[in-house]
């Protein structure tokens, strides 16, 4: 073999490197833009309503069927079941007409296959570009799930109730779900995209996703869409997911802090699949910084919710303060993009 000279070498790898630079420019230039442009004006009557909603009235309902059902609202159980039927009544009243999707699920070979499923409902407006804005309505069977995820399913249930009572036409369609089974491997959000034909998937132009929006030690955290403190490349138009949301809260004086797209929640199907992706969390087992402590409040080196897939999680473990907060971001970012206008090309 020729020995090779070390300026050779270097003279080959800048060429590499401007070759792999010059490929991937050119491979991002070919790609579709994200097709929405979100639309810019506030809705401060939306905000007024969503920070004084009673999210208490569905934490106490889903508390009680808890307590009727063997202390917990899992998947496959008669919690589970109850918990569907009160949101599908609470959809039904504001005047959508809400439909289960079926799904089986079960973990190895010799697993008891489970029978579960979403909730699914509908606004009008151009299904072309949908809307996905979930939380999941499953606790884990050790509790009653409140703010795991009761809170999220709160913020959703008041937002599709305020865009149901406004009258307004929307401009792309909204689909507000609610996933079974996201305690056992996000089984419904996941089977909800592999069901998903490629027209739907083509149409599905972005997923909010909210999961533990009232934690007792919470923070205000924005996924990082971005990938600016993380890393990763999240789908196309995860960016502005994320800048509408720092937006709002930058506009409303509120501090908020990144998080990952670590996998833990029901928006993991939608990224795998290159859909957009954004949304809410409030904060777990993760212990609360100074720095968190000191912007927003709270006791810093103690747990975001201590009773985080425990039995005390319960009506006593949310702060409603903050569900409400987020629940305004969220119904922010949801008209934002549901009276989007498509991107020119």
């Amino acid at each position: 073999m020729r020995a090779t000279s070390g300026k050779a070498v270097l003279v080959a790898l800048a060429l590499a490197v401007t070759l792999a630079v010059a490929v991937w420019f050119g491979a991002a230039a070919s790609q579709s833009p994200f097709p929405l442009v979100p639309h810019p004006t506030s809705n401060a009557p939306m905000r007024q309503a969503l920070e004084n909603a009673d999210y208490a009235e569905h934490l106490a309902a889903l508390q009680e069927i808890a307590d009727g059902n063997g202390g917990n609202r899992t998947a496959g159980t008669s919690g589970y079941s109850a918990s569907a039927e009160y949101v599908e009544e609470v959809l039904r009243d504001a005047g959508y007409a809400p439909v289960r999707q079926p799904f089986t699920f079960g973990h190895g070979r010799d697993a008891e296959r489970i029978d579960s499923f979403n909730v699914l409902a509908d606004t009008a407006g151009d299904g072309a570009h949908t809307i996905v804005v979930g939380a999941h309505l499953d606790s884990v069977r050790d509790g009653p799930g409140i703010n795991d995820n009761g809170s999220g399913v709160a913020a959703v249930l008041e937002i599709a109730r305020w865009v149901a009572a406004s009258g307004g036409e929307l401009r792309n369609r909204v689909r507000f779900a609610f996933w079974g089974a996201e305690e056992d491997g996000l089984e419904g959000s996941k089977q909800y995209v592999e069901q998903l034909t490629d027209d739907e998937r083509d149409q599905t132009v972005l997923n909010l996703n909210i999961d533990m929006a009232g934690s007792p030690n919470g923070a205000r955290f924005v996924h990082d869409g971005d990938g600016s403190e993380f890393g990763g490349r999240p789908p196309e138009g995860s960016d502005q997911i994320e800048k509408v949301f720092r937006d709002y809260f930058s506009a409303v004086e509120l501090p908020v802090e990144a998080t990952a797209f670590d996998g833990g929640s029901d928006y993991d199907a939608f990224q795998d699949a290159g859909i957009a992706v954004g949304g809410l969390f409030a904060g777990d087992v993760g212990m609360k910084s100074a720095t968190e402590a000191e912007e927003q409040g709270g006791e810093a080196g103690v747990a975001h919710d201590p009773c985080y897939h425990r039995s005390c999680d319960d009506v006593d473990n949310v702060d409603l303060d903050l569900v409400a907060e987020m629940a305004a971001a969220l119904g922010h970012a949801t008209m934002a993009f549901a009276q989007g206008t498509p991107a020119t090309q």
